[in-house]
């Protein structure tokens, strides 16, 4: 059974669906809340996102699209807040959305949490109003305790919410395969409770535009190689390694540019990106800075282009809950050489529509490129399977679908435990 016009909030405490995308902590959360919002809206369902209010200008409640709003929560200063400081609000965040929901009379069917301290907060909701939830962690706090050690600045209580939301969430949905073995493996998640649902791309977003074209478009050169890395710009995602990579390329039959886009700004300065300082240090280190442009950060409008430039998009992250970049590149029909981690080892085919590596071996990187990069018809090769694979797996308008499953299952479910349980306390 399909329940149309019911009311489900997606809570997402530090990435609205509004926010620009490219900084330290806005990318992938951000557009998955957004993807899903407008799909479940064109789907019959309404949907309120509730989000911190980091703006003192922002409306509390934001009609963005047909069937969604989004709610601006009083949780903290209105200003922008690191979300590694962010928990100690979301009592408050609790309580006003609890204020919110009362004052407004609405019922919602299902609260699907984003993050670990939305599930936090929903924990705290089905308490005291008895609202189901369900819970998409992207990241895990032992993960990234794992691969960042000390460099993690989330404090310790993270990974005792984890584990609390593991036990209380009706469901849980892992974004691939390894999301769910880390689940069971680090927080004991009953296997019976877990989905894997992948994240998605947008076909109306991100499809294949001529390569000379966008080339041309963007003032990029037509007579070189262009290995592109796209996305935030922090150290786990591993820009560093590219750029070693970069240093380590042989016997290329033309010159090869690194086209890194991505950052706080469009104009990036050492000044106001400790890590755009430590790249450029280390491009200088190793003799490459000329064979490098710093694109900055770019709307989301012109992104189909610079994958479309590209002759292979380059990610090697330390770990990858999923990883939506290599879907967009895919979509546009260029090959991905990945690190071979999380959702990434998941969506890219390995010798089909790109390639896995370790991602702190600059060596094997450099390796793998140099095989592929001057080799047009292999180029072509992946670029079509991917795009077919994407368009196969990974649209938006797939993974909603299978979220919705997901809700009408636990919205039923619910709805037949209710008589169950007045007839149980009757007796």
């Amino acid at each position: 059974m399909k329940y149309q016009s019911e009311r489900i909030a997606l809570i997402s405490e530090h990435a609205s669906p509004l926010a620009n995308l490219g900084g330290v902590d806005t990318g992938g959360q951000n557009v998955y809340v957004a993807q899903l919002a407008k799909h479940l809206a064109a789907e019959g369902y309404l949907i309120d996102v509730f989000t911190r209010k980091d703006k003192i200008e922002l409306e509390d409640v934001i009609e963005w699209v047909p069937g969604v709003r989004v709610i601006n929560v009083s949780a903290g200063p209105a200003e922008n807040v690191i979300k590694e400081d962010l928990l100690q609000y979301m009592d408050e965040f609790k309580d006003s959305m609890i204020s919110f929901i009362i004052k407004e009379q609405v019922h919602y069917s299902l609260i699907h949490a984003n993050f670990f301290m939305s599930a936090y907060v929903a924990m705290g909701i089905k308490q005291e109003l008895d609202i189901p939830f369900v819970v998409t962690f992207h990241a895990l706090g032992h993960i990234r305790r794992i691969h960042q050690a000390e460099q993690d600045k989330f404090p310790a209580e993270r990974l005792l919410i984890e584990e609390q939301a593991v036990q209380q969430a009706d469901h849980i949905i892992a974004e691939c395969p390894q999301d769910k073995d880390d689940l069971i493996t680090y927080y004991n998640a009953p296997e019976e409770k877990i989905s894997i649902i992948p994240c998605g791309f947008s076909s109306k977003e991100f499809y294949p535009v001529g390569k000379t074209t966008s080339r041309k478009m963007l003032g990029l050169p037509q007579d070189e190689h262009i290995i592109l890395q796209l996305g935030r710009m922090v150290p786990r995602k591993g820009v560093d390694n590219v750029i070693r990579a970069l240093a380590n390329l042989k016997n290329s039959d033309k010159p090869v540019k690194l086209l890194i886009v991505g950052g706080e700004k469009e104009q990036l300065t050492e000044d106001c990106c400790p890590e755009f300082a430590r790249l450029m240090s280390l491009a200088r280190e190793h003799d490459v800075l000329d064979s490098i442009i710093f694109a900055g950060r770019k709307d989301r409008h012109l992104l189909k282009f610079y994958y479309s430039a590209a002759d292979l998009f380059i990610t090697t992250p330390w770990y990858e809950p999923f990883g939506i970049t290599p879907l967009e590149a895919m979509a546009c029909g260029t090959p991905v050489i990945g690190a071979n981690v999380g959702g990434i080892k998941y969506s890219v085919a390995d010798g089909d529509t790109g390639l896995l590596v370790n991602p702190h071996d600059p060596e094997m990187l450099a390796d793998k490129i140099s095989k592929v990069i001057g080799h047009p018809e292999l180029l072509s090769r992946m670029g079509e399977n991917a795009i077919y694979r994407v368009n196969t797996y990974f649209t938006w308008a797939k993974v909603a679908g299978k979220v919705l499953n997901l809700y009408n299952s636990l919205i039923t479910a619910t709805r037949k435990a209710v008589p169950a349980m007045s007839e149980s306390q009757a007796a």
